[in-house]
Protein backbone atom coordinates (compact mmCIF):
# COMPACT_ATOMS: atom_id res chain seq x y z
CA UNK A 1 0.00 0.00 0.00
CA UNK A 2 1.18 3.64 -0.53
CA UNK A 3 1.19 5.99 2.38
CA UNK A 4 -0.12 9.37 3.12
CA UNK A 5 0.91 11.03 6.04
CA UNK A 6 -2.08 13.50 7.31
CA UNK A 7 -1.41 16.36 9.79
CA UNK A 8 -3.61 19.73 9.45
CA UNK A 9 -4.49 22.59 11.61
CA UNK A 10 -7.16 23.07 9.65
CA UNK A 11 -10.18 20.32 9.45
CA UNK A 12 -11.95 21.47 7.16
CA UNK A 13 -12.41 18.49 3.70
CA UNK A 14 -9.85 16.19 6.24
CA UNK A 15 -12.78 13.78 6.10
CA UNK A 16 -13.62 13.69 2.69
CA UNK A 17 -10.24 13.89 1.20
CA UNK A 18 -8.71 11.17 3.94
CA UNK A 19 -12.02 8.70 2.86
CA UNK A 20 -10.79 9.33 -1.02
CA UNK A 21 -6.61 8.04 -0.11
CA UNK A 22 -8.55 5.21 1.72
CA UNK A 23 -10.20 4.12 -1.59
CA UNK A 24 -7.19 4.38 -3.69
CA UNK A 25 -5.13 2.25 -1.19
CA UNK A 26 -3.28 4.33 0.85
CA UNK A 27 -2.71 3.73 4.32
CA UNK A 28 -2.78 6.81 6.55
CA UNK A 29 -0.12 8.20 9.45
CA UNK A 30 -1.22 10.80 11.72
CA UNK A 31 -0.87 13.05 14.40
CA UNK A 32 -2.79 14.90 17.25
CA UNK A 33 -5.93 16.21 16.54
CA UNK A 34 -5.83 15.58 12.97
CA UNK A 35 -5.60 11.24 14.16
CA UNK A 36 -8.41 12.20 16.92
CA UNK A 37 -10.84 13.87 13.98
CA UNK A 38 -9.83 10.93 11.61
CA UNK A 39 -10.87 7.75 14.22
CA UNK A 40 -14.41 10.14 15.31
CA UNK A 41 -14.81 9.63 11.57
CA UNK A 42 -14.07 6.02 11.73
CA UNK A 43 -11.18 6.35 10.00
CA UNK A 44 -8.04 4.18 10.39
CA UNK A 45 -4.93 5.55 10.71
CA UNK A 46 -1.51 5.12 12.53
CA UNK A 47 -0.11 7.16 14.68
CA UNK A 48 3.02 9.17 14.39
CA UNK A 49 4.52 7.47 17.39
CA UNK A 50 4.09 4.12 16.04
CA UNK A 51 6.50 5.37 13.16
CA UNK A 52 9.28 7.47 14.66
CA UNK A 53 9.41 5.29 17.88
CA UNK A 54 9.24 8.25 19.68
CA UNK A 55 6.35 9.86 21.79
CA UNK A 56 5.23 13.47 21.11
CA UNK A 57 7.32 15.48 23.68
CA UNK A 58 7.29 19.28 24.55
CA UNK A 59 4.29 19.83 24.01
CA UNK A 60 3.85 18.60 20.84
CA UNK A 61 7.01 20.81 19.64
CA UNK A 62 8.48 17.45 18.48
CA UNK A 63 6.60 14.90 17.07
CA UNK A 64 7.29 14.74 12.93
CA UNK A 65 10.87 15.65 13.41
CA UNK A 66 12.66 12.08 12.77
CA UNK A 67 14.26 10.35 10.15
CA UNK A 68 11.89 7.81 9.83
CA UNK A 69 9.58 10.25 8.80
CA UNK A 70 11.94 12.63 6.58
CA UNK A 71 13.48 9.44 5.30
CA UNK A 72 10.62 7.86 4.05
CA UNK A 73 9.64 11.68 2.23
CA UNK A 74 13.35 12.46 0.80
CA UNK A 75 13.72 8.82 -0.24
CA UNK A 76 14.24 9.08 -4.16
CA UNK A 77 12.75 5.94 -5.78
CA UNK A 78 14.51 5.74 -8.59
CA UNK A 79 18.17 5.65 -6.54
CA UNK A 80 18.91 2.12 -5.38
CA UNK A 81 21.07 3.30 -2.83
CA UNK A 82 18.67 5.37 -1.18
CA UNK A 83 15.82 2.26 -1.26
CA UNK A 84 18.43 0.15 0.15
CA UNK A 85 18.83 2.74 2.98
CA UNK A 86 15.30 2.45 3.90
CA UNK A 87 15.17 -1.37 3.66
CA UNK A 88 18.53 -0.89 6.04
CA UNK A 89 16.36 0.94 8.52
CA UNK A 90 13.16 -0.33 8.41
CA UNK A 91 11.77 3.06 6.73
CA UNK A 92 8.16 2.70 4.52
CA UNK A 93 8.28 5.37 2.08
CA UNK A 94 5.40 8.02 2.38
CA UNK A 95 4.42 9.11 -0.85
CA UNK A 96 1.88 11.72 0.20
CA UNK A 97 1.92 14.55 2.39
CA UNK A 98 -0.76 16.99 3.85
CA UNK A 99 0.09 19.24 5.54
CA UNK A 100 -1.07 22.96 6.45
CA UNK A 101 0.35 25.40 8.74
CA UNK A 102 -0.47 26.77 12.70
CA UNK A 103 -2.67 29.64 12.40
CA UNK A 104 0.13 32.46 12.65
CA UNK A 105 -1.58 34.98 10.36
CA UNK A 106 -4.98 34.27 12.21
CA UNK A 107 -3.15 34.84 15.63
CA UNK A 108 -1.47 38.14 15.71
CA UNK A 109 -4.49 39.28 14.18
CA UNK A 110 -6.38 39.46 17.56
CA UNK A 111 -6.23 42.31 19.21
CA UNK A 112 -5.18 41.16 22.51
CA UNK A 113 -2.43 38.58 21.30
CA UNK A 114 0.96 38.38 22.92
CA UNK A 115 4.24 37.66 21.96
CA UNK A 116 4.13 34.38 24.08
CA UNK A 117 1.01 33.43 22.05
CA UNK A 118 2.17 34.33 19.20
CA UNK A 119 5.25 32.55 19.25
CA UNK A 120 3.38 29.03 19.87
CA UNK A 121 2.21 29.69 16.91
CA UNK A 122 5.15 29.40 14.65
CA UNK A 123 4.62 25.95 13.29
CA UNK A 124 8.55 24.22 12.73
CA UNK A 125 7.57 20.48 11.62
CA UNK A 126 4.87 21.89 8.96
CA UNK A 127 6.79 23.52 7.22
CA UNK A 128 9.53 21.02 7.29
CA UNK A 129 7.37 18.34 5.97
CA UNK A 130 6.13 20.04 3.22
CA UNK A 131 9.05 21.43 2.07
CA UNK A 132 10.40 18.22 1.91
CA UNK A 133 8.06 16.46 0.25
CA UNK A 134 7.96 19.30 -2.02
CA UNK A 135 11.66 18.75 -2.86
CA UNK A 136 10.77 15.01 -3.56
CA UNK A 137 7.98 15.95 -5.24
CA UNK A 138 8.62 13.46 -8.19
CA UNK A 139 7.77 10.80 -6.19
CA UNK A 140 5.62 12.24 -3.43
CA UNK A 141 2.18 14.45 -3.87
CA UNK A 142 1.93 17.57 -1.43
CA UNK A 143 -1.00 19.17 -0.42
CA UNK A 144 -0.78 22.36 1.67
CA UNK A 145 -3.75 23.73 1.09
CA UNK A 146 -7.09 22.47 1.79
CA UNK A 147 -8.91 23.68 -1.33
CA UNK A 148 -6.51 21.44 -2.96
CA UNK A 149 -8.35 17.93 -1.83
CA UNK A 150 -10.74 18.03 -4.48
CA UNK A 151 -8.20 18.26 -7.48
CA UNK A 152 -5.41 15.97 -5.61
CA UNK A 153 -8.66 13.19 -4.78
CA UNK A 154 -9.42 13.58 -8.79
CA UNK A 155 -5.78 12.79 -10.23
CA UNK A 156 -5.70 10.05 -8.06
CA UNK A 157 -8.55 8.33 -9.16
CA UNK A 158 -8.19 9.09 -12.42
CA UNK A 159 -4.41 8.60 -12.32
CA UNK A 160 -3.29 11.97 -14.42
CA UNK A 161 -0.98 12.98 -10.95
CA UNK A 162 1.52 14.03 -13.63
CA UNK A 163 4.96 15.64 -12.74
CA UNK A 164 3.72 18.87 -14.27
CA UNK A 165 0.71 18.75 -11.78
CA UNK A 166 3.17 17.56 -9.17
CA UNK A 167 5.55 20.65 -10.02
CA UNK A 168 2.34 22.73 -9.50
CA UNK A 169 1.89 21.73 -5.85
CA UNK A 170 5.18 21.76 -4.96
CA UNK A 171 5.82 25.12 -6.35
CA UNK A 172 2.93 26.29 -4.37
CA UNK A 173 4.27 24.87 -0.69
CA UNK A 174 7.48 27.67 -1.36
CA UNK A 175 5.08 30.28 -2.14
CA UNK A 176 3.07 28.92 0.97
CA UNK A 177 6.22 28.76 3.26
CA UNK A 178 7.61 31.95 2.29
CA UNK A 179 4.75 33.48 2.58
CA UNK A 180 4.36 32.08 5.67
CA UNK A 181 7.76 33.32 7.05
CA UNK A 182 7.60 35.95 5.53
CA UNK A 183 4.36 37.28 8.02
CA UNK A 184 6.53 35.90 10.85
CA UNK A 185 9.48 38.10 10.14
CA UNK A 186 8.03 41.23 10.08
CA UNK A 187 5.96 40.42 12.88
CA UNK A 188 9.08 39.85 15.15
CA UNK A 189 11.25 42.83 13.38
CA UNK A 190 11.56 45.88 15.20
CA UNK A 191 13.63 47.69 12.98
CA UNK A 192 12.17 50.54 10.91
CA UNK A 193 14.98 49.68 8.19
CA UNK A 194 15.75 46.10 8.12
CA UNK A 195 18.50 44.74 6.21
CA UNK A 196 16.30 42.56 4.09
CA UNK A 197 12.94 43.77 3.35
CA UNK A 198 10.69 40.83 3.09
CA UNK A 199 6.83 41.54 1.41
CA UNK A 200 4.13 39.08 0.76
CA UNK A 201 0.79 39.71 -0.61
CA UNK A 202 -2.14 37.37 -1.68
CA UNK A 203 -3.71 37.28 -5.07
CA UNK A 204 -7.52 39.26 -4.48
CA UNK A 205 -8.51 39.95 -7.52
CA UNK A 206 -7.58 38.82 -11.38
CA UNK A 207 -7.81 42.57 -13.14
CA UNK A 208 -9.28 42.84 -17.00
CA UNK A 209 -6.85 44.92 -17.75
CA UNK A 210 -3.74 47.53 -16.14
CA UNK A 211 -3.62 51.42 -16.95
CA UNK A 212 -4.16 50.79 -20.77
CA UNK A 213 -5.84 47.65 -22.25
CA UNK A 214 -2.54 46.34 -23.39
CA UNK A 215 -1.29 45.93 -20.14
CA UNK A 216 -2.51 43.02 -17.84
CA UNK A 217 -2.77 43.50 -14.23
CA UNK A 218 -3.84 41.71 -10.68
CA UNK A 219 -4.32 43.06 -7.42
CA UNK A 220 -2.90 41.66 -4.13
CA UNK A 221 -3.83 42.43 -0.46
CA UNK A 222 -1.65 41.67 2.11
CA UNK A 223 -2.16 38.92 4.46
CA UNK A 224 -3.95 41.37 6.61
CA UNK A 225 -5.19 44.57 5.27
CA UNK A 226 -5.99 46.99 7.40
CA UNK A 227 -9.55 48.11 7.90
CA UNK A 228 -9.93 50.96 6.15
CA UNK A 229 -8.36 50.64 2.60
CA UNK A 230 -9.11 49.36 -0.63
CA UNK A 231 -8.09 45.66 -0.16
CA UNK A 232 -10.82 45.79 2.83
CA UNK A 233 -13.59 47.47 0.96
CA UNK A 234 -16.88 45.70 0.59
CA UNK A 235 -18.33 46.65 -2.75
CA UNK A 236 -22.36 46.74 -2.49
CA UNK A 237 -23.10 47.26 -6.03
CA UNK A 238 -21.22 47.71 -9.72
CA UNK A 239 -19.00 46.32 -11.63
CA UNK A 240 -15.66 45.06 -10.55
CA UNK A 241 -12.57 47.68 -9.87
CA UNK A 242 -10.25 48.19 -12.47
CA UNK A 243 -6.26 48.73 -11.73
CA UNK A 244 -7.03 52.92 -12.17
CA UNK A 245 -10.02 52.50 -10.11
CA UNK A 246 -7.91 50.85 -7.06
CA UNK A 247 -5.30 53.46 -7.78
CA UNK A 248 -7.82 56.77 -7.56
CA UNK A 249 -9.80 55.10 -4.15
CA UNK A 250 -6.92 54.47 -2.58
CA UNK A 251 -6.00 58.17 -3.47
CA UNK A 252 -9.29 59.73 -2.16
CA UNK A 253 -9.16 57.68 1.47
CA UNK A 254 -5.56 58.80 1.93
CA UNK A 255 -6.95 61.96 1.42
CA UNK A 256 -10.23 62.07 3.08
CA UNK A 257 -8.56 60.85 6.58
CA UNK A 258 -6.83 64.13 6.68
CA UNK A 259 -10.62 66.25 7.45
CA UNK A 260 -12.82 65.91 10.35
CA UNK A 261 -15.42 67.65 9.44
CA UNK A 262 -18.24 66.29 7.16
CA UNK A 263 -16.14 65.92 3.76
CA UNK A 264 -16.47 65.13 0.49
CA UNK A 265 -13.81 64.56 -2.14
CA UNK A 266 -13.73 63.90 -5.91
CA UNK A 267 -10.80 62.42 -7.95
CA UNK A 268 -9.42 62.44 -11.38
CA UNK A 269 -6.65 60.59 -12.34
CA UNK A 270 -4.99 60.38 -8.77
CA UNK A 271 -5.47 64.23 -8.32
CA UNK A 272 -8.56 65.73 -6.14
CA UNK A 273 -10.40 68.20 -8.44
CA UNK A 274 -13.13 69.08 -5.67
CA UNK A 275 -12.89 69.29 -1.82
CA UNK A 276 -15.72 70.33 -0.02
CA UNK A 277 -16.33 70.87 3.88
CA UNK A 278 -19.31 71.82 5.67
CA UNK A 279 -21.50 70.87 8.93
CA UNK A 280 -23.73 68.69 7.10
CA UNK A 281 -22.66 66.37 4.07
CA UNK A 282 -24.96 67.53 1.46
CA UNK A 283 -23.82 70.54 1.62
CA UNK A 284 -19.92 69.25 1.72
CA UNK A 285 -21.28 67.55 -1.83
CA UNK A 286 -22.43 70.93 -3.33
CA UNK A 287 -19.13 72.80 -2.43
CA UNK A 288 -16.88 69.69 -3.88
CA UNK A 289 -19.02 69.30 -7.02
CA UNK A 290 -18.60 73.67 -7.39
CA UNK A 291 -15.04 73.64 -6.87
CA UNK A 292 -14.80 71.84 -10.42
CA UNK A 293 -18.05 70.39 -12.20
CA UNK A 294 -16.36 70.12 -14.99
CA UNK A 295 -13.97 67.65 -13.82
CA UNK A 296 -15.99 65.81 -11.54
CA UNK A 297 -17.59 64.09 -14.79
CA UNK A 298 -16.31 60.30 -14.40
CA UNK A 299 -14.55 61.12 -11.07
CA UNK A 300 -14.51 58.75 -7.94
CA UNK A 301 -16.15 60.33 -4.78
CA UNK A 302 -15.13 59.55 -1.33
CA UNK A 303 -17.20 60.97 1.41
CA UNK A 304 -16.50 60.52 5.06
CA UNK A 305 -20.19 60.35 6.55
CA UNK A 306 -22.86 58.35 5.83
CA UNK A 307 -24.96 58.89 2.36
CA UNK A 308 -27.89 60.47 2.86
CA UNK A 309 -30.72 60.15 0.50
CA UNK A 310 -30.37 64.21 -0.22
CA UNK A 311 -27.06 63.63 -1.10
CA UNK A 312 -27.60 60.40 -3.13
CA UNK A 313 -30.15 62.52 -5.05
CA UNK A 314 -27.60 65.00 -6.32
CA UNK A 315 -24.92 62.47 -7.05
CA UNK A 316 -27.32 60.34 -8.73
CA UNK A 317 -27.14 62.89 -11.76
CA UNK A 318 -23.91 62.93 -12.98
CA UNK A 319 -21.77 60.18 -14.43
CA UNK A 320 -19.63 58.79 -11.51
CA UNK A 321 -17.36 55.69 -11.35
CA UNK A 322 -17.00 55.24 -7.68
CA UNK A 323 -18.67 56.00 -4.57
CA UNK A 324 -16.87 55.40 -1.10
CA UNK A 325 -17.98 55.88 2.20
CA UNK A 326 -18.85 54.67 6.21
CA UNK A 327 -22.05 53.55 4.75
CA UNK A 328 -25.40 54.26 2.45
CA UNK A 329 -28.82 54.85 4.25
CA UNK A 330 -31.45 52.28 2.58
CA UNK A 331 -33.10 55.28 0.36
CA UNK A 332 -30.02 56.19 -0.77
CA UNK A 333 -28.60 53.02 -1.49
CA UNK A 334 -31.31 52.31 -3.65
CA UNK A 335 -31.51 55.56 -5.97
CA UNK A 336 -27.52 55.77 -6.48
CA UNK A 337 -27.87 51.18 -7.48
CA UNK A 338 -29.86 52.34 -10.62
CA UNK A 339 -26.82 52.69 -12.48
CA UNK A 340 -25.79 49.11 -12.78
CA UNK A 341 -22.16 50.10 -13.55
CA UNK A 342 -21.41 52.51 -10.50
CA UNK A 343 -19.31 50.72 -8.11
CA UNK A 344 -20.61 51.72 -4.37
CA UNK A 345 -18.12 50.59 -1.83
CA UNK A 346 -18.15 50.75 2.23
CA UNK A 347 -14.93 51.36 4.28
CA UNK A 348 -14.18 51.03 7.74
CA UNK A 349 -13.68 55.06 9.02
CA UNK A 350 -13.34 54.46 12.42
CA UNK A 351 -9.98 53.18 11.60
CA UNK A 352 -9.04 55.88 9.03
CA UNK A 353 -6.38 57.50 11.60
CA UNK A 354 -4.68 54.26 12.83
CA UNK A 355 -1.02 54.57 11.85
CA UNK A 356 -0.20 54.21 8.44
CA UNK A 357 2.17 51.21 7.02
CA UNK A 358 5.14 52.71 4.90
CA UNK A 359 4.25 53.14 1.04
CA UNK A 360 6.46 50.93 -1.47
CA UNK A 361 7.04 52.00 -5.03
CA UNK A 362 8.36 49.33 -7.23
CA UNK A 363 11.36 50.29 -9.67
CA UNK A 364 13.37 48.60 -11.92
CA UNK A 365 15.73 46.36 -10.01
CA UNK A 366 14.24 47.38 -6.58
CA UNK A 367 11.70 49.40 -5.19
CA UNK A 368 11.42 52.58 -2.93
CA UNK A 369 10.23 52.64 0.63
CA UNK A 370 9.06 55.75 3.09
CA UNK A 371 7.31 56.36 5.50
CA UNK A 372 3.65 58.34 4.26
CA UNK A 373 3.82 62.29 4.32
CA UNK A 374 1.52 62.19 7.85
CA UNK A 375 3.02 65.77 9.13
CA UNK A 376 0.18 68.08 10.52
CA UNK A 377 0.78 71.54 9.77
CA UNK A 378 0.48 73.56 12.46
CA UNK A 379 -0.27 77.30 12.22
CA UNK A 380 1.93 77.92 15.46
CA UNK A 381 4.98 76.61 13.64
CA UNK A 382 4.40 78.97 10.50
CA UNK A 383 6.74 82.14 9.47
CA UNK A 384 4.80 84.95 7.99
CA UNK A 385 7.96 86.62 6.09
CA UNK A 386 5.96 89.67 4.56
CA UNK A 387 4.45 93.16 5.97
CA UNK A 388 0.62 92.08 5.57
CA UNK A 389 -0.59 89.70 8.08
CA UNK A 390 -3.32 86.94 7.73
CA UNK A 391 -6.01 86.95 9.42
CA UNK A 392 -7.49 83.81 11.39
CA UNK A 393 -9.78 82.95 8.69
CA UNK A 394 -7.11 82.71 6.01
CA UNK A 395 -4.99 81.06 8.52
CA UNK A 396 -7.96 78.44 8.52
CA UNK A 397 -7.97 78.18 4.71
CA UNK A 398 -4.46 77.75 4.40
CA UNK A 399 -4.66 74.82 7.20
CA UNK A 400 -7.40 73.52 4.96
CA UNK A 401 -5.15 73.84 1.79
CA UNK A 402 -2.63 72.03 3.07
CA UNK A 403 -4.18 69.43 3.76
CA UNK A 404 -5.16 68.73 0.38
CA UNK A 405 -1.93 69.23 -1.55
CA UNK A 406 -0.31 66.58 0.04
CA UNK A 407 -2.23 64.78 -2.28
CA UNK A 408 -1.73 66.88 -5.63
CA UNK A 409 1.17 65.77 -8.15
CA UNK A 410 3.76 68.05 -7.94
CA UNK A 411 4.72 70.51 -9.27
CA UNK A 412 0.79 71.38 -7.16
CA UNK A 413 -1.04 74.52 -6.64
CA UNK A 414 -3.85 74.64 -4.98
CA UNK A 415 -6.24 77.62 -4.41
CA UNK A 416 -9.03 77.68 -1.84
CA UNK A 417 -10.89 79.00 1.00
CA UNK A 418 -11.64 77.82 4.23
CA UNK A 419 -13.95 75.43 3.47
CA UNK A 420 -13.45 74.54 -0.01
CA UNK A 421 -10.86 74.14 -2.98
CA UNK A 422 -11.50 76.70 -5.75
CA UNK A 423 -8.88 75.78 -8.31
CA UNK A 424 -6.16 73.04 -8.50
CA UNK A 425 -3.28 72.83 -10.74
CA UNK A 426 -1.32 69.85 -10.64
CA UNK A 427 1.12 67.87 -12.41
CA UNK A 428 2.74 70.59 -13.74
CA UNK A 429 7.22 70.86 -14.74
CA UNK A 430 7.20 74.30 -13.87
CA UNK A 431 5.38 75.78 -10.91
CA UNK A 432 3.98 79.44 -12.79
CA UNK A 433 1.95 76.71 -14.73
CA UNK A 434 0.36 74.75 -11.76
CA UNK A 435 -0.18 78.71 -10.86
CA UNK A 436 -1.91 79.88 -13.66
CA UNK A 437 -3.80 77.00 -14.04
CA UNK A 438 -4.91 76.86 -10.30
CA UNK A 439 -5.55 80.52 -10.23
CA UNK A 440 -7.36 80.42 -13.70
CA UNK A 441 -10.11 77.70 -12.55
CA UNK A 442 -10.21 79.77 -9.26
CA UNK A 443 -10.82 83.06 -10.39
CA UNK A 444 -14.40 82.15 -11.70
CA UNK A 445 -15.68 81.20 -8.38
CA UNK A 446 -17.34 83.02 -6.40
CA UNK A 447 -15.33 82.76 -3.42
CA UNK A 448 -12.38 83.95 -4.65
CA UNK A 449 -12.33 86.77 -2.61
CA UNK A 450 -11.58 84.49 0.28
CA UNK A 451 -8.74 82.45 -1.79
CA UNK A 452 -5.84 81.50 -0.63
CA UNK A 453 -2.60 79.61 -2.53
CA UNK A 454 -0.68 77.08 -1.35
CA UNK A 455 2.30 75.66 -2.75
CA UNK A 456 3.37 72.12 -2.25
CA UNK A 457 7.16 73.73 -2.59
CA UNK A 458 9.48 76.67 -2.44
CA UNK A 459 8.69 79.05 -5.44
CA UNK A 460 12.28 79.11 -7.23
CA UNK A 461 11.88 82.81 -8.59
CA UNK A 462 9.07 85.55 -7.98
CA UNK A 463 6.95 85.27 -11.32
CA UNK A 464 4.59 82.80 -9.44
CA UNK A 465 3.79 85.63 -6.18
CA UNK A 466 3.23 88.44 -8.84
CA UNK A 467 0.94 86.38 -11.08
CA UNK A 468 -0.93 85.25 -8.21
CA UNK A 469 -0.84 88.64 -6.83
CA UNK A 470 -2.00 90.21 -10.19
CA UNK A 471 -4.98 88.06 -10.12
CA UNK A 472 -6.18 88.91 -6.57
CA UNK A 473 -4.97 86.26 -4.34
CA UNK A 474 -4.27 88.49 -0.74
CA UNK A 475 -2.76 84.89 0.95
CA UNK A 476 0.04 82.72 0.06
CA UNK A 477 1.86 79.71 2.03
CA UNK A 478 4.96 78.28 0.86
CA UNK A 479 7.45 75.90 2.30
CA UNK A 480 10.34 78.17 2.15
CA UNK A 481 14.08 77.90 1.11
CA UNK A 482 14.91 79.02 -2.11
CA UNK A 483 17.83 80.35 -2.48
CA UNK A 484 15.55 83.11 -3.71
CA UNK A 485 13.09 83.83 -0.98
CA UNK A 486 14.17 87.50 -0.56
CA UNK A 487 12.27 88.04 -3.95
CA UNK A 488 9.44 86.29 -3.26
CA UNK A 489 9.01 88.45 0.15
CA UNK A 490 10.01 91.60 -1.71
CA UNK A 491 7.25 90.64 -4.44
CA UNK A 492 4.52 89.75 -1.99
CA UNK A 493 5.39 93.56 0.20
CA UNK A 494 4.79 95.25 -3.21
CA UNK A 495 1.45 93.88 -3.37
CA UNK A 496 0.75 93.76 0.19
CA UNK A 497 0.33 90.02 -0.09
CA UNK A 498 0.69 87.85 3.12
CA UNK A 499 3.48 85.41 2.88
CA UNK A 500 4.01 82.28 4.48
CA UNK A 501 6.43 79.70 5.12
CA UNK A 502 5.18 76.86 6.74
CA UNK A 503 9.06 74.64 6.87
CA UNK A 504 7.29 71.59 5.36
CA UNK A 505 7.46 70.50 1.85
CA UNK A 506 5.00 68.20 0.70
CA UNK A 507 6.14 67.09 -2.98
CA UNK A 508 3.85 64.13 -4.45
CA UNK A 509 5.77 62.27 -8.16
Amino acid sequence: MRRALLSVSDKVGLVEFAQTLVSQDFEIVSTGGTLAALAAAGISAIPIEEVTHFPEMLDGRVKTLNPRVFGGILARRNNPDHLQTLQEHVIAPIDLVCVNLYPFAKTIAQADVTLTTATEQIDIGGPSLIRAAAKNYQDVLVVCDPADYDQVSQSLIEHTDDLLFRKHLAAKVFHHTAHYDAIIANYLTDEAKPETLTLTYQRKQALRYGENPQQTATFYQADQPVPFSIAAAKQLHGKPLSYNNIKDADAGLGLIREYEEPTVVALKHMNPCGIGTAADLTTAWDKCYAADSMSIFGGIIVLNRPVDLATATKMHHLFLEIIIAPSFDNDAYDVLAKKKNLRLLTVDFTSSQAPEADEVLSVRGGLLRQEPDTVVDDPANFKVVSHAQPTDEQLRAVTFGLKAIKFVKSNAIVVNSATQTLGIGPGQMNRIDAVKIAVGKAETQPDFNQAVLISDAFFPMDDCVEYAAQHGIKVIAEPGGSIRDNDSIAMANAYGVALIFTGNRHFRH
